[in-house]
């Protein structure tokens, strides 16, 4: 499935749940739409993540020259990268409880 194809349907299934109250009152509606937002939140963490060791990749050898300030970004972006792979963990078991759910 292309990105268009993935937006038009996703902007398809936004239009009938606003129109409607199958969010509400559907369960297994709702299981499968929090998937999905829960799914994107992984990908988007994910792909910050990706980006947050590449600039650690790229100030660690300054570092190594004694650089005071590479070292303090360093600790921040550590820091925020491993506050990411807890709300991954979290995430993750929002998606694993709600994939439960819809096997029942």
């Amino acid at each position: 499935m292309t990105d268009m194809e993935k937006k038009v349907m996703v902007r398809l299934c936004a239009k009938i749940l606003t129109e409607t109250e199958l969010y509400e009152m559907d369960m297994e509606v709702r299981n499968l739409i929090d998937w999905i937002c829960v799914s994107e939140q992984i990908k988007e963490n994910n792909n910050t993540i990706r980006n947050l060791t590449g600039e650690y990749k790229r100030i660690e050898p300054d570092c190594r020259e004694g650089v005071r300030t590479q070292l303090e970004r360093m600790k921040e972006l550590c820091k925020e990268r491993n506050n990411l792979y807890e709300k991954q963990n979290d995430l993750k078991g929002q998606k694993w409880k709600i994939e439960k759910s819809l096997e029942r």
